[in-house]
């Protein structure tokens, strides 16, 4: 099964930037659509962005405009470009297929955003 493995995370002030990757042990073109997923203390994970093979990308309203998702399907690595990075953005940041099946979820990448 693909292991995958998230960095990029840290602490950064609001209104800063932070670049996600999510590397995949295997090839990211077999998992097909994949996304970005996070989740705060005391929340369920929620979806942030997804990418289907062909690039095409979605966003959840409160990070339209913000993150931008993308993927080389050479490198199997995912990534998340995240700007204007705000206090409620602070939460765990996992990737994984956009549907069903899933791959074993990695251990993700913190990310916190002070005010």
């Amino acid at each position: 099964q693909v292991q995958l493995v998230e960095s990029g995370g840290g602490l950064v002030q609001a209104g800063g930037s932070l670049r996600l990757s999510c590397v995949a042990s295997g090839s990211i073109r077999s998992i097909g659509g994949m996304a970005w997923y996070r989740q705060a203390p005391g929340k369920q994970r929620e979806m942030v962005a997804s990418i289907t093979t062909f690039g095409r990308t979605n966003y959840r309203d409160s990070v339209q405009g913000r993150f931008i998702i993308s993927r080389d399907n050479a490198k199997n690595t995912l990534y998340l470009q995240m700007d204007s990075l705000q206090p409620e953005d602070t939460a765990v940041y996992d990737c994984n297929s956009l549907a069903p099946p899933f791959a074993s979820w990695g251990q993700g990448t913190q990310v916190t955003v002070s005010s």
